[in-house]
């Protein structure tokens, strides 16, 4: 889960939130794909396996959590105006 203390967030928001004015919707996928990979790529410590292991794990995470938190509701009120298939 993303739930960081208020300091860590305090350090981070200002450098997350300048660089998503940076992201292009014309090319949003392209874009984030960048940032993402060079993030990763500037984090993977020392470059074991055990360093891929764990933004792996991240990357699953936070798409997981994105799901949960964003997706799962949206689905949940289309199958309440459109009923269910299952």
């Amino acid at each position: 889960m993303p739930y960081i203390s208020q300091p860590d967030r305090d350090r981070l928001d200002n450098a997350i939130e300048n660089l998503a004015k940076l992201i292009s919707p014309n090319q949003r996928a392209g874009d984030l794909n960048y940032s993402i990979t060079r993030l990763l790529l500037l984090s993977q410590g020392e470059g074991r396996y055990k360093d891929w292991n764990e933004l792996i794990g991240v990357l699953e995470c936070a798409k997981q959590e994105f799901y949960r938190k964003k997706i799962g509701p949206y689905e949940d009120k289309k199958i309440k105006e459109n009923g269910d298939v299952y």
